[in-house]
């Protein structure tokens, strides 16, 4: 009786399930089934179209790469009518390496003109705390140094396709966009070496103020290394912060030699 009972329990407990998982089946046949004819649909009544497309690709030649932005986002705009873009244009001789090419560099493009943009119009808010404004002008540092290794590493995987494809490229060389890229980096810098010696001027010496300095330092060094040297703006900002930690240095030293004067005499 025991092992009828227990039996009749497990087979219960399993037409659940399997009812459930026969429902997910059929389903998943009936919406491919529907999802493969609203493709065939397309690739059948839609065919000019994407042979009037495949020819803009096809023609498609920039000397600028501003021009290539409107190309894409028009070619994306057209093509987000189509129930499924890959499983229609696979029907097709789509040009689909000059396509992705196009994007490749339309999308990069816009990305780093965003970022030149975002670093560019940063403003240091001297009502907030001088850590986390000093943390964030790090990051977008970071930002700009990921940029120009991705963009080199972009740029030798794309120059042979680019130049097949006609797709302008001066955008990614050294005199292009990464001179901006550079430039905002130093303007950077002299925000941060600014924000540093105002701050110098409310600390009071001691372990705070050394690591202030040490920090200024490291930043318009490291800065110094990426862009490959200061404008005259930030070479004065630069020297104020010296000639203020040479102050402070000079100040501790004073402070120093007070205390131990104090300490021979007692």
């Amino acid at each position: 009786m025991r092992r009828d009972s227990r039996r009749d329990s497990t087979s219960g407990n399993s037409e659940v399930p399997a009812n459930a998982n026969a429902r997910d089946m059929i389903g998943e046949i009936e919406n491919r089934s529907t999802h493969l004819l609203a493709i065939k649909t397309d690739v059948e009544t839609q065919g000019e179209f994407i042979r009037f497309l495949i020819k803009e690709v096809e023609s498609a030649a920039f000397t600028d790469i501003e021009d290539v932005v409107p190309f894409v986002k028009w070619l994306d705009d057209e093509l987000s009518y189509l129930v499924d873009e890959r499983a229609v244009l696979k029907q097709f001789d789509w040009p689909e390496q000059k396509a992705d090419a196009l994007r490749e560099a339309a999308f990069g493009y816009c990305d780093l003109k965003k970022l030149v943009s975002e670093v560019s119009s940063f403003r240091d808010d001297p009502r907030q705390p001088c850590g986390p404004a000093l943390k964030k002008m790090q990051a977008l540092l970071e930002k700009l140094e990921h940029c120009v290794y991705n963009l080199s590493r972009m740029r030798e995987s794309a120059t042979k396709r680019y130049k097949v494809f006609q797709i302008p490229m001066h955008w990614m060389l050294d005199t292009g966009y990464v001179s901006q890229i550079k430039l905002a980096s130093v303007n950077l810098a002299m925000k941060y070496m600014k924000r540093v010696s105002a701050e110098l001027e409310t600390v009071g010496g001691g372990p705070e103020e050394e690591e202030l300095i040490v920090q200024g330092v490291r930043f318009a060094f490291r800065v110094h290394q990426f862009a490959g040297g200061f404008d005259v703006e930030t070479m004065r900002a630069f020297q104020e912060l010296r000639d203020k930690a040479r102050s402070c240095h000079v100040q501790c030293q004073n402070q120093q030699h007070k205390i131990f004067c104090r300490s021979t005499t007692c």
